[in-house]
């Protein structure tokens, strides 16, 4: 913990940062994160597997990003960033929401987090984007700690419940998402917490015309919850921030994910993996599948 501390203090002392995005002890199993401009502020980090916010989200928020602004230059941010949370600052790097040379990343081998704060880690408490995860060592990054460990191994729900839904038939898999969204109150926290959710003005907001009713209702909640994953689709990177927010439970990375499985059979794209592809509506290919407007 001390080798992240000192680094970051070094990087703003040095004013190489305007501010490091971490996390912050709460209480024994829980972290918050922070924001740090003071380099004697640097003792507060942390990084242990309660470290469950995706802190790409920041990024592209205007408060942070003024930070970055001086009278002199424009200075980077740094960031402390888990693997997973890494496909996200790559995704945001290739939609131009972020140049690379503004964000310095602070990263880790990681040995998975646990899947909600107060739970004590081990197999059975591990998030479920971990039990999938295929990068234990971050893709990208600037400065990199920790020995790489082995995860907790257990069983892959998230998958075994949409093979399971693969085999309903079309209206009995529209009932089972029909079910979820009905318990959808439109607080948003999916919205608020997903980094690639970063639309100044989200279409649900938009009142003339109104694109999405507002009110939380069934045809509200499902045009939104509808809405939301055909925007993420080709984009999602599966950092499962929306599942861990929703007060309902709704489990919204089963379509996400879903998605994201017909996205790399039809076109062979993984979202996040790498600063040299363009983005999914980005590219076009002439041997890219038509089955889709079949």
């Amino acid at each position: 913990m001390d080798e992240l501390r000192n680094y970051a203090r070094e990087l703003l002392e040095k004013e190489e940062v305007a501010a490091v995005i971490g996390y912050q002890q709460v209480t024994e199993k829980r972290t918050k994160p922070i924001v740090i401009t003071d380099p004697a502020e640097t003792s507060r980090l942390v990084f242990n597997e309660y470290c469950l916010n995706n802190l790409a989200v920041y990024l592209t928020k205007a408060r942070i990003r003024s930070l970055m602004r001086t009278k002199d230059k424009t200075m980077k941010l740094a960031i402390v960033a888990k693997p997973c949370d890494v496909h996200s600052i790559v995704a945001l790097i290739q939609e131009n929401q972020i140049h690379r040379n503004d964000v310095h990343i602070i990263s880790f081998n990681c040995h998975g987090v646990v899947k909600d704060f107060g739970c004590d880690f081990n197999g059975d408490n591990l998030a479920a984007k971990c039990i999938k995860c295929e990068t234990h060592k971050p893709l990208y990054f600037d400065k990199i700690f920790g020995e790489e460990k082995e995860t907790p191994k257990a069983g892959d729900a998230s998958l075994e419940k949409i093979n399971e839904l693969e085999k309903l038939n079309s209206k009995e898999r529209f009932e089972f998402f029909k079910s979820e969204f009905d318990k959808c109150i439109k607080c948003y926290a999916c919205r608020a917490v997903c980094p690639l959710c970063y639309c100044q003005r989200c279409i649900t907001d938009k009142a003339i015309p109104r694109w999405i009713e507002s009110s939380s209702h069934q045809r509200g909640n499902f045009s939104w919850n509808i809405v939301r994953a055909f925007h993420l689709s080709g984009r999602c990177t599966g950092c499962g921030e929306c599942d861990r927010a929703c007060p309902m439970d709704i489990p919204l990375s089963l379509i996400n994910r879903r998605m994201a499985m017909e996205v790399k059979d039809l076109f062979s794209f993984v979202s996040g993996r790498s600063l040299e592809t363009p983005t999914l509506v980005g590219n076009f290919d002439k041997k890219d599948s038509d089955e889709i407007f079949m």
